[in-house]
């Protein structure tokens, strides 16, 4: 356990120098502890060291964890959601990073509305166009952002994406490049409820980079809390 927090400021210390390489101001880049698989302990060893940002992937999980650890945590929820599993998470987190359809964007907004809450969401954009991960095409969130802003019940603050895996992070510098540009192009359409504050890009392997090319929100599980284990090609765990 006492690794963890030593992690958690050998990572933050590279997140300032990834910044600063590019002169950034540090604080504009927050680091979500991915805790999918950890046990409790892990996260409230964690939360010790005055870590307070965490994620999620799946709902049942996220649901088992919450009353178990102190109320300030903010919950992110950045696996697949399933239109069934809405109604559990809703009001449970700070933001849903992995909205990859119309349709799901409609259910969470027909469960805000019943329970008058307005949504923090972020728009899941499979930039590489892979066909095992889930995903708005750059296009089709063009298409549909205009429909999408006009959902009362959702506040859509940026885009999110997964970068191929690969073991070079120069690799996957064009997809989280063209993220950026996707919401410059959003953002200039001025659109009510849409704010494209965050990126929500960069694992473990490739935060650097992502966070050179503009990333706001850093998703880190293994190098904070250890390896798990997993199947290459899951593409909920590869990489975080």
């Amino acid at each position: 356990m006492e690794e963890i927090a030593a992690n958690l400021v050998r990572i933050k210390n590279e997140i300032k120098q990834a910044c600063l390489s590019v002169g950034r101001d540090p604080s504009t880049v927050r680091l979500l502890a991915v805790s999918k698989s950890f046990p409790v302990e892990a996260i409230k060893t964690a939360y010790d060291t005055g870590h307070y940002l965490f994620a999620e992937n799946r709902v049942q999980e996220l649901c088992s964890k919450i009353p178990l650890l102190p109320g300030l945590i903010e919950w992110h929820l950045i696996g697949t959601l399933q239109r069934n599993k809405v109604k559990d998470v809703i009001g449970k987190v700070a933001l849903i990073h992995s909205v990859d359809s119309l349709r799901l964007a409609e259910e969470i907004n027909k469960q805000a509305l019943k329970r008058n809450l307005s949504v923090n969401i972020l728009l899941q954009v499979n930039i590489a166009g892979e066909e095992t991960k889930h995903g708005f095409s750059s296009q089709a969130v063009l298409e549909k952002i205009e429909e999408l802003s006009r959902m009362p019940g959702l506040n859509i603050r940026g885009l999110m994406t997964i970068a191929p895996f690969t073991d070079n992070p120069e690799e996957v510098r064009p997809v989280f490049r063209q993220l950026k540009v996707l919401a410059k192009h959003i953002e200039e359409l001025g659109l009510p409820g849409v704010q494209m504050k965050e990126l929500s890009m960069g694992m473990s392997g490739d935060f650097h980079v992502a966070i050179e090319e503009g990333a706001t929100l850093v998703r880190i599980g293994s190098r904070i809390f250890g390896t798990r284990n997993y199947v290459r090609g899951n593409v909920e765990n590869e990489g975080i």
